[in-house]
C-alpha cells in the first residue's frame, strides 16, 4: 500500500483537494481525500507543495509503430501496397522498446492510443497502451480493439493517386472505396451460418465496427472531408470519431449536434500541407465553446508525446480554461477513448494511474516527479 500525502490533487472528478492524500492498494484508487487514516505499514510519500493528477492520456500516436531514431527500418505504421487494409493491426508493429514510449511514460503519459498511419482510405485497427516500460507488448496492453482507422483527405489522394496511379486519385474514391468496403462487410455478416460463408480478417475488422464493438477513427483535416466521413458513419449507422480535425471549429455547430468527438492536433506542428492552411491555436477553445467533447493529440512522432502537457498548457494562451486544457488530456481522453471508468480520473475503484508534478501541470516549467501506472513506481525522481 501507497499513500502521497500533502499535494494539491487535481481529481478531474469533484473539487481539487489543497494537502490531500492519495492512498493506494495493488493496482487501485483506494482513497482519495483530507485527513485519511493511513494504515500501519503503508509506504508514505510526503509530496508537500506538489500537485497530483490522473496519469495523462494521448488519445492519438504512432508510438511503438514508427520507431524513434531508427528510419525507415522502423516505420511501420503504413501499408502503402493496398488501400484497403482493415485486417492489420498496429499491435502486431508496436516496438514496446521504443525511445518514444519511455519518453511519453516519463513525460507523464500513462495510457496512449496507437494507430495506423493515414496513407490508406482504411488502414488497420487501433490499440490502447499503457506506458510503463514492459518486455512484451501484450504486458501493456490495455483494449486490444480501439478503433478502425479510416483516412480523407491529402494523403490517401497523395499516396495511391500522385505515387501509384491507382484508385483512389479523388476524394471522391477515397469515399468510394470505404463504403465499398463497409457493403461487403455488411454482406458477409448477412451470409454467416450459409455453406458458402467464408472467414475474411478485413470483413471481421470492419464488422467490429458494424456492430459497435469499435468506432471509426477518421483522419480528417478539411471541414468538408470530416463532412463526408460524418456522413458515412451516418449512412452505416456507426460510431465515429474524428481524429486531427484541423477545420473542425468551422463545423462545431455540427458536432456538437451529432454528439460526435474530436481528437483535435497536433496543435503546434506547422502549416505543411494545403489542408492545414486554416490551422489555429484557438481550435481547442472554439470546439469546447460550442460543446463538442474533445482531446488533444501529439500525434506523436509529429510533435513528441512527452510534451502532451505543454501543449494543452499552450492551448491556455489561446482561450482555453486551464481546468478544461486538463480535462482534454485526463478524463475528457478517457471518455472519447471509452474507458473513464477506469482513467482519467482520481476516484476509490479508479486505475492507480497518477503524475506528481512539480507544479502546476499547465505550466510550460512543470515536470513528472512520480509517475505510477497501475499502483508501481517506475520512476521517481532522485531515486
Amino acid at each position: 500500500m501507497i499513500a502521497l500525502s500533502g499535494a494539491k490533487i487535481l481529481t478531474m472528478c469533484g473539487k481539487s483537494l489543497d494537502h490531500g492524500t492519495v492512498l493506494i492498494h495493488n493496482s487501485k484508487v483506494q482513497a482519495v481525500g483530507k485527513n485519511i487514516d493511513i494504515p500501519p505499514g503503508c509506504r508514505t510519500i510526503d509530496v508537500t507543495g506538489k500537485f497530483i493528477t490522473p496519469g495523462l492520456i494521448d488519445a492519438h500516436t504512432h508510438l511503438g509503430i514508427d520507431n524513434e531514431g531508427m528510419g525507415w527500418a522502423g516505420s511501420d505504421e503504413n501499408e502503402r501496397s493496398e488501400p484497403i487494409t482493415p485486417g492489420l493491426h498496429a499491435l502486431d508493429a508496436i516496438n514496446p522498446a521504443d525511445l518514444g514510449l519511455l519518453e511519453a511514460y516519463q513525460g507523464g503519459i500513462t495510457t496512449v492510443m496507437v494507430a495506423p498511419g493515414s496513407a490508406n482510405p482504411i488502414g488497420g485497427q487501433c490499440v490502447l497502451l499503457k506506458t510503463a516500460p514492459k518486455p512484451t507488448v501484450e504486458q501493456m496492453l490495455l483494449k486490444r480493439y480501439a478503433g478502425l482507422k479510416i483516412a480523407f483527405g491529402e494523403n490517401p489522394k497523395r499516396v495511391y493517386g500522385a505515387d501509384q496511379r491507382k484508385m483512389p486519385v479523388s476524394r471522391m474514391a477515397t469515399a468510394a472505396l470505404i463504403r465499398e468496403a463497409f457493403w461487403k462487410a455488411r454482406e458477409y455478416l448477412a451470409s454467416q451460418g450459409k455453406k458458402d460463408w467464408k472467414y475474411d480478417m478485413g470483413m471481421e475488422a470492419i464488422a467490429k465496427v458494424l456492430r459497435k464493438e469499435m468506432p471509426l477513427r477518421a483522419h480528417a483535416h478539411r471541414a468538408d472531408d470530416i463532412v463526408t466521413a460524418v456522413r458515412i458513419a451516418q449512412e452505416f449507422d456507426v460510431d465515429i470519431i474524428i481524429e486531427h480535425g484541423t477545420e473542425a471549429y468551422l463545423i462545431a455547430e455540427l458536432l456538437s449536434a451529432e454528439e460526435i468527438p474530436v481528437v483535435v492536433g497536433p496543435t503546434l506542428s506547422t502549416r505543411s500541407k494545403v489542408e492545414l492552411k486554416d490551422k489555429t491555436m484557438e481550435s481547442p477553445a472554439l470546439l469546447y465553446r460550442q460543446g463538442v467533447l474533445c482531446a488533444m493529440m501529439s500525434d506523436h512522432p509529429v510533435t513528441p508525446s512527452c510534451f502532451l502537457s505543454v501543449y494543452a498548457g499552450l492551448a491556455t494562451r489561446y482561450g482555453l480554461p486551464p481546468y478544461q486544457a486538463l480535462k482534454m488530456i485526463t478524463c475528457d481522453a478517457a471518455k472519447i477513448l471509452g474507458l473513464d471508468n477506469r482513467l482519467g480520473s482520481l476516484a476509490p475503484g479508479m486505475d492507480a494511474d497518477l503524475v506528481v508534478w512539480s507544479e502546476d501541470p499547465m505550466m510550460v516549467s512543470a515536470h513528472p516527479e512520480i509517475v505510477m501506472v497501475d499502483g508501481q513506481i517506475d520512476f521517481l525522481i532522485g531515486e
